[in-house]
């Protein structure tokens, strides 16, 4: 899961892949309550009717451009797609052609009942294809639709007021109905923002627990670590057991406390994480007045805590110890880390690696330390 911050950014992606899952349902919705109309109403009336048209084939050829529409968006629901920006123009060129054709070829006086099927189907149709537009896009077709009406009342029609209130109620139903729809699907987009920004939090929130959580994991994993050497010396410095002027407790002391700042290390986000450790290790030693050089050559991956742990430990505990000066050199490749630290500390214990491919080498001569931990890994 990718991070995230304190503030919630909702990814265009997530709203608009629950956008398109909730308008899916509505678009299906919708095509069949258009093909109940267009296949049901309209076919029917222009079949109970066909012999009174001045020319069937035209009203025919109207009704299959309709139908090839409809099927365009069945075909597009299978598919999970949306319509093209020049399929959907061509598609409602076509509708509005084919809401011409049906009143061209309309006998006189005859918009408006039950011959004029157009008037109630092609707005059906055309509110298919412009589903997912803006509201104001759907209400210019949906008056081109009806100025297509209105001019053929006015030209071949007889303009009384029974006509005329059969338009008003028709047009009632031919743009109000659609309208509706069209106000369902932007409450569904804006649901579809409000559903992925809640989704998004909840996915946050879920995040930020499992990090809590296993913060808190790792710091229990720490100081449990530290409490088998840092707990005993912290008890006998309480109970007088070990005093502080003892060389043996203030060395023992300077290794816990390197220990310490390279557990703290462990958890920031560093470029080179073994790098890190090891100048937090030589902080406690620079701290005492010795001198610190740290020299690298080449280029290593990033390697596991336990790793970097068993490479770190023989150079925390020889440079805590350190009189005077110390030096630390990195070398890597690929396949092979190695630490070197060179230090005037005399001999010193090393504690036995635990991650596997790690191997310590140590010699002392005089007050003259080298010790070396190389990891190569296990195959």
């Amino acid at each position: 899961m990718s991070g995230w911050s304190g503030g919630t950014t909702v990814n265009d992606a997530d709203i608009e892949r629950t956008r398109t899952q909730l308008q899916r349902g509505l678009r299906v919705a919708i095509l069949f309550v258009g093909a109940v109309i267009v296949f049901g109403l309209g076919l029917s009336n222009m079949a109970r009717r066909w012999e009174s048209y001045d020319l069937p084939l035209a009203q025919a050829a109207a009704f299959g451009t309709l139908a090839v529409v409809l099927a365009t968006e069945a075909v597009l629901l299978v598919r999970r797609v949306p319509w093209r920006p020049c399929l959907r123009r061509s598609a409602v060129a076509v509708v509005l052609a084919a809401s011409v054709l049906s009143y061209a070829t309309m006998p006189d006086e005859r918009s408006f009942t039950a011959m004029d099927w157009a008037f109630g189907a092609a707005n059906w149709v055309g509110t298919i294809v412009l589903l997912d537009r803006p509201i104001r896009v759907l209400v210019a077709f949906l008056l081109a639709h009806e100025l297509t009406a209105g001019l053929h009342l006015l030209v071949f029609g007889d303009v009384s007021r029974a006509v005329l209130l059969r338009f008003a109620t028709g047009s009632v139903n031919v743009i109000g109905f659609p309208l509706c729809v069209a106000i369902v699907a932007v409450a569904l987009r804006r649901i579809a923002t409000t559903a992925a920004a809640t989704r998004y939090e909840i996915e946050r929130i879920r995040t930020a627990d499992a990090v809590a959580a296993e913060s808190h994991r790792r710091r229990q994993q720490r100081f449990a670590e530290l409490s088998s050497t840092t707990v005993p010396l912290l008890e006998g410095l309480a109970d007088g057991s070990c005093t502080p002027g003892d060389p043996g407790v203030q060395q023992r002391c300077a290794v816990e406390a390197a220990r310490m700042r390279r557990l703290f290390a462990e958890v920031d986000n560093a470029a080179d994480p073994l790098l890190h450790e090891l100048r937090h290790c030589a902080d406690i030693a620079d701290r005492k007045g010795v001198l610190v050089e740290v020299d690298t050559r080449g280029q290593w991956p990033v390697l596991p805590v336990a790793v970097r742990r068993d490479l770190t430990e023989a150079a925390l505990t020889a440079l805590a110890t350190a009189a005077s000066w110390a030096r630390i050199t990195v070398v890597g490749e690929q396949n092979l880390v190695s630490v070197n630290v060179v230090a005037d500390c005399g001999a010193v214990r090393v504690a036995e690696p635990a991650a596997p491919g790690v191997r310590v080498e140590n010699v002392s001569k005089d007050d003259t330390l080298w010790v070396e931990a190389q990891w190569q890994p296990v195959r």
